[in-house]
């Protein structure tokens, strides 16, 4: 059987106000041109499939239409709620489009019991896990424990309790989790809890293959337990990421192999910096200007007006920043991009700011339990 695990879609996202709904499309022209050149029969998705919990009417179309296209080249999809995804709606109808063939798993009702799906060698088992908010998992299973490990290590012992009961199986795993091990970028939400964000790897130990989302950077964690990454950048910080999908076999007697399948790349990003003449002037820096950029300047006097003139040359600069050759470091939490960092980091940032000093143990505590609640209302 052969797999094409893929993740962190985030349908409707845009990049520092630039729509990225036609280079999302393009990701998926290319996924199910890869479904078809490459005989995939599995594709499988590991949360995040929208950027936000209502999405965008366009979203909703393109994601509405790239299922209709992956299930007409004959291949089935395995698909789990993520973070960003509210998992009440993701699981609206479910049990209608399985018949069709598509398999959104977005319920803790659903963990455990898998989609099997045949080939020439047997069954193969696919339980999806969608992202876990740890204290909604903990009073619907009343764990002992606190926490995300709790929370997936519960889910995995479900999923190791039914494939016992299904020998000679071969399992996959779809899970939306920060492992151990991975690599951030500036571009994934905070899901910590107290502190505590990461699962071990050792957590999907006995399945064949573990597909994981959540981190944008493709990463092999160990050989049966990979991310994908996101197929497009949504920070500058993934500049030099390599997108796209992992094309997973799987034979007899379990994981065969796996190969990195590169996606196109709409229009490059980087971060350059300098005084502005030497950028607006010199010829090393031609080969940018289609790039996205983010442009720090280092005159020891802010220019007039920067952006403007940045973008006589480079027309695709989003971000601007200032930062002058020897001057002491400032703070700049008060001007520094929101989206894309995490909630207590903004909060405890706009606290240093405001008052001049570091938020307390105690605030930040609070602060953690304000989060929390919301992201419970936010899943219901």
């Amino acid at each position: 059987m052969r797999l094409l695990h893929t993740s962190d879609w985030h349908l409707g996202r845009s990049f520092h106000r630039e729509n990225l709904v036609d280079a999302q499309a393009v990701f998926l022209d290319h996924l199910v041109d890869t479904v078809l050149n490459r005989s995939v029969d599995v594709v499988v998705v590991a949360g995040d499939l929208y950027d936000r919990a209502l999405p965008p009417v366009d979203a909703v179309k393109l994601f509405d239409r790239a299922l209709g296209r992956i299930r007409a080249t004959g291949a089935r999809a395995v698909l789990i709620s993520g973070n960003h995804d509210s998992m009440a709606r993701m699981d609206f109808a479910t049990g209608l489009i399985d018949a069709a063939g598509v398999h959104l798993r977005s319920s803790l009702d659903g963990v455990g019991t898998p989609v099997v799906i045949d080939d020439g060698h047997g069954p193969v088992a696919f339980y999806g896990i969608p992202y876990l908010e740890p204290e909604i998992a903990r009073h619907r299973w009343e764990l002992p424990g606190r926490g995300h490990t709790a929370a997936v290590g519960h889910a995995m012992d479900l999923v190791r309790a039914d494939l016992a009961e299904r020998p000679g199986t071969r399992s996959v795993v779809l899970s939306h989790a920060f492992v151990t091990g991975g690599e951030p970028s500036d571009s994934e939400r905070d899901i910590s809890v107290g502190g505590a964000s990461h699962v071990p790897a050792s957590v999907y130990d006995g399945v064949d293959y573990a597909a994981l989302g959540h981190l944008h950077g493709r990463q092999t964690i160990t050989p049966s337990v990979r991310y994908s990454g996101s197929p497009l950048a949504y920070s500058f910080s993934e500049e030099h990421h390599v997108k796209g999908s992992w094309l997973v076999d799987l034979d007899a007697d379990g994981l065969a192999g796996a190969e990195f399948v590169e996606a196109p790349v709409p229009r490059p990003l980087s971060r350059i910096r300098g005084r502005l003449e030497d950028l607006l002037t010199r010829p090393e820096w031609e080969s940018r200007t289609g790039h996205w950029l983010q442009v720090t300047l280092t005159d020891p006097r802010r220019p007039a007006r920067p952006m403007d003139r940045i973008r006589e040359r480079f027309p695709h600069t989003l971000l601007l920043d200032f930062a002058p050759e020897g001057a002491a470091a400032e703070h700049r939490a008060a001007t520094a991009p929101v989206a894309d960092r995490g909630e207590r980091e903004v909060v405890a940032d706009f606290v240093t700011w405001s008052r001049g000093e570091a938020i307390t143990p105690e605030e930040a505590a609070l602060v953690d339990t304000a989060v929390e609640r919301i992201r419970i209302q936010e899943a219901r």
